[in-house]
């Protein structure tokens, strides 16, 4: 795992100075903190910096930005190629050779030899680089599959500039912070910002799956993505195809594909482990890497003193059955809270899960014994693990469409359109319409409002799981997990987002996820190979800390300063009564507002932090 930077000066651009590098790259440090590395063309046009977290490949051999064996193409890479040795292999019978053995080496001679669309169809695995062709002075920037690693870029004066994070950007000379209106509305519909869009005007992110060509002659002019795995797609694939087997052997298809899947991810030259809450999804993870390993795995669990908000107990539960060398830390509410004021600088931009203060917590317990560690994300998109899935389900199921809609619309209120698209946007907003506390704003279009036809599912349950898997997965909970470890300089890997397991997934019809009203039930018949059930059959609860009593209580100082109305006018972007109607609401206890102030309290927080 890495931190990566470049910048590619246009035909009018002007060199950047090694010192301006420098501190674009110092500020990833925390994302590598083994090694830093920088490139220039000799001409001063194009520039690369690197920080390094050596995983694979602990030699100087690793050292990135690294140059091709040929010298035509220079890459900064961040992330694994977990099939690298298969690959490696294959291209050594071709002729190719290695110096070291990281992967980030395979992927250069991967590139060389089969070009970058090729290489990135045959990959597996989590990444985000820039690849520099000296030949055809062509910058590639290139996300995986389901954008587990960020990238970041833009034009910033008459350069394109690149980053795994935007405090990278900001350290450019010419960087100006333009804060984008209709972006800060995207944010408080949904507590993060959606992609391609960031907090700042004319600075995107790169969309999963997908890759850019910018030639150095076209800049300022940006090509959109191309597109070389789509999400979409392959639900619509999976389910056009869906396998009939029986019960059992579903089961066993499954087992067999998540092993495979996490046997991949556990190589490494650096101690290893796994976060594990307790939860079907970490629980399944953590049991099949248990399976597989001649040791104890080392697993970590944060636990809390209130009742409602822990699962510690049962994680040692599932510890100790497993056989695992597991480590927990209770921690007070006034050690959850230290978190928050470091969460701006974590983030970057304004991001408002509050899961964000345990899994910084969680992360920062496991930095203390490992360098690795994979967690069960993406479970509850692929397997049917949400509440508003089964509720959703529940009430589609016996009932005609337009009963059903009508239904529930009258229980989300105020939903804008009579159609399932916007009742589900409506379930998953907060701030609704963003417009009414961002003036002048104006959304522009995301998965969620799309009418796109890729996104259409058979049924509605199946799509709100694919919705979710192409924006709140990425834009939400991967993000939360990423910014969290590489803070304390820790890679997260996550096996169930492998594509092998996503395309197995996506074929499992769904009454094999959705069964008797609970969701994932063909995952926890896997589970079920490897532990008793009482031990995961049990309510979902989430990770979760409860921000609407802190706010009440030791949190309610802090907040009255940013929620006053001369911080909250300072910016001129938010409208200030309706917010601090939700404040006085939710300290008069007439409504629990955590959710929505939260949102505006992370902006406010980061505003002070980045812009003054």
């Amino acid at each position: 795992m890495c931190g990566i930077v470049g910048v590619v000066a246009g035909p009018r651009g002007a060199q950047l100075p090694q010192a301006a590098l420098a501190a674009m790259t110092a500020t990833l440090r925390h994302r590598g903190p083994d090694a830093g590395g920088h490139w220039h063309e000799p001409d001063g046009s194009v520039a690369f910096g690197h920080r390094r977290l050596a995983i694979l490949d602990l030699s100087a051999a690793g050292h990135q930005p690294m140059r091709s064996r040929s010298g035509r193409y220079v890459i900064c890479f961040n992330g694994e190629f977990y099939n690298f040795g298969e690959l490696r292999r294959e291209l050594a019978t071709v002729g190719a050779q290695f110096d070291g053995h990281s992967d980030t080496e395979v992927a250069l001679a991967a590139i060389e030899h089969w070009g970058v669309a090729a290489t990135l169809a045959r990959v597996r695995g989590m990444f985000a680089f820039g690849l520099w062709d000296r030949q055809e002075r062509v910058l590639v920037l290139a996300r995986d599959r389901m954008g587990e690693k960020p990238l970041y870029y833009g034009m910033v004066g008459d350069s394109l500039v690149f980053a795994s994070e935007l405090k990278a950007i900001c350290q450019h000379p010419q960087f100006v912070a333009t804060i984008d209106r209709d972006a800060l509305a995207l944010f408080m519909r949904h507590n993060y910002i959606v992609a391609p869009y960031t907090i700042y005007r004319g600075i995107y992110k790169l969309t999963p799956g997908s890759w850019l060509q910018l030639p150095a002659t076209q800049l300022p002019t940006l090509a959109p993505p191309t597109v070389y795995w789509s999400a979409a797609a392959i639900a619509h694939a999976g389910v056009a195809g869906a396998a009939q087997m029986s019960d059992a052997a579903w089961i066993e298809h499954l087992d067999q594909t998540l092993r495979a899947a996490v046997q991949e991810q556990l190589v490494a030259d650096v101690p290893l482990g796994a976060f594990l809450s307790g939860g079907i999804d970490s629980s399944t993870v953590v049991a099949l890497m248990q399976a597989q390993s001649a040791r104890p795995v080392r697993t970590f669990t944060i636990g809390f003193h209130e009742a409602a908000y822990n699962e510690a107990h049962i994680a040692r539960q599932v510890a100790t059955h497993l056989g695992t060398d597991h480590t927990e830390l209770y921690v007070s509410p006034q050690e959850a809270m230290a978190v928050i004021p470091r969460l701006a600088d974590i983030y970057d931009e304004p991001f408002a899960d509050s899961s964000q203060i345990p899994t910084v917590l969680v992360a920062e317990l496991a930095r203390s014994k490992v360098t690795v560690a994979l967690s069960g994300d993406g479970g509850d998109e692929l397997f049917c693990g949400y509440g508003r899935y089964t509720h959703a389900n529940s009430l589609l199921a016996p009932l005609s469409w337009s009963t059903a809609l009508t239904q529930l619309k009258r229980w989300l209120r105020g939903a804008p359109r009579h159609d399932a698209d916007a009742i589900y946007l409506s379930l998953l907003s907060h701030w609704q319409p963003p417009s009414a506390i961002v003036p002048g704003a104006v959304e522009p279009p995301t998965p969620l409002t799309s009418a796109a036809a890729a996104l259409q599912m058979g049924t509605f349950t199946e799509r709100m799981m694919l919705l979710d898997s192409v924006s709140y997965l990425p834009d939400d909970i991967l993000v939360k997990v990423d910014r969290a470890a590489m803070a304390v300089s820790l890679e997260t890997r996550v096996p169930l987002l492998d594509a092998r397991v996503i395309a197995c997934a996506w074929q499992v019809p769904l009454a094999l996820k959705l069964r008797d009203g609970s969701g994932k039930w063909l995952l926890r018949r896997v589970l079920e190979r490897y532990l008793p059930a009482h031990l995961f059959e049990r309510p979902k609860m989430g990770f979760g800390v409860p921000i609407g009593r802190w706010l009440r209580g030791p949190l309610r100082p802090w907040a009255e300063d940013l929620l006053s109305a001369s911080r909250l006018g300072a910016s001129g972007l938010l409208a200030v009564a309706p917010i601090r109607a939700k404040w006085q609401d939710h300290q008069a206890g007439r409504a629990n507002w955590e959710y929505l102030l939260w949102d505006v309290l992370m902006f406010q927080a980061w505003y002070a932090r980045w812009i003054g």
